[in-house]
């Protein structure tokens, strides 16, 4: 299975006056595990919606691989989905809900039955065909949805805060799982979550949205350690803000005055001061 990449270019939506996402830039690599991280109602989720069809862009354009796909279906974008709830069939067998992608696609019944036994062989839940999802835990239930998203071999995997419902233990498990099944297949994903933590260990790069906006993009350490703005540094880890007054900048360095808290020195002066 080869990733395919995904590009985001000036894309946006409006819902009458409220402009929901706000000209998005992304440029998603073949084979990566982009996650778009961001607090409730900052866009992450619209964002994710118009890639796999299910919202219509307002304006922008989106192209998985070579193909442009803003306007096709989402039946048509050959990319697979994982919801937060899971959106499993509940009066199907766990390898009933895994084939149903193939039998959507016409694929042969022997065909059908091969690619269900190595996906769930892949999440580990070989035994688990003949289940019904109300017999299976969340964590399994997370594992069949991934199954069911991979089985037709998708160069792109979306996921919507897959891991929400789960319990902190169990999530930090299936975050483990999914990275591995990732870098084994070498699938896209784009993994929208509002878990700083989820992100920072999951993720190639993380997409920090917020207000419709992209704030910043970038690699888990650059995010950490160079935040592009105060919102940044401040949803990104763990930050203490100080307030202060540029005392002076000279071969020494720059010293900033704290009022009555003293002064901070720095060895080197940065070069946009």
């Amino acid at each position: 299975m080869d990733g395919a990449s995904v590009s985001v270019r000036g894309l946006g939506k409006r819902y009458g006056a409220v402009r929901a996402v706000k000209g998005v830039e992304i440029e998603v690599r073949s084979g990566e595990f982009l996650s778009l991280l961001g607090p409730s109602g900052s866009g992450k989720t619209t964002l994710l919606m118009m890639i796999a069809g299910f919202e219509i862009p307002s304006e922008g354009a989106i192209r998985i691989g070579d193909r442009d796909v803003t306007y096709v279906a989402p039946n048509r974008r050959n990319i697979g989905m994982v919801f937060q709830r899971y959106a499993l069939f509940p009066h199907m067998t766990v390898a009933d809900n895994v084939a149903f992608p193939l039998r959507m696609r016409k694929v042969v019944k022997a065909e059908i039955a091969r690619r269900v036994a190595d996906a769930l062989l892949l999440v580990q839940l070989q035994d688990f065909g003949k289940r019904l999802p109300s017999e299976l835990s969340g964590g399994q239930q997370q594992r069949v949805a991934v199954a069911r998203a991979l089985v037709f071999e998708p160069p792109v995997l979306l996921m919507d805060e897959p891991l929400g419902a789960l319990d902190r233990k169990l999530r930090e498990q299936m975050q483990i799982e999914i990275k591995r099944l990732q870098q084994r297949l070498g699938v896209t994903v784009i993994y929208v979550t509002h878990d700083q933590e989820e992100a920072l260990t999951m993720s190639d790069r993380i997409a920090v949205m917020r207000n419709g906006s992209l704030e910043q993009i970038g690699s888990p350490t650059e995010l950490y350690d160079n935040p592009a703005t105060p919102f940044v540094a401040d949803f990104v880890g763990k930050t203490n803000f100080l307030e202060a007054v540029c005392h002076s900048c000279n071969g020494t360095g720059l010293e900033f005055a704290l009022g009555q808290s003293g002064f901070i020195h720095l060895k080197e002066c940065p070069p946009t001061l």
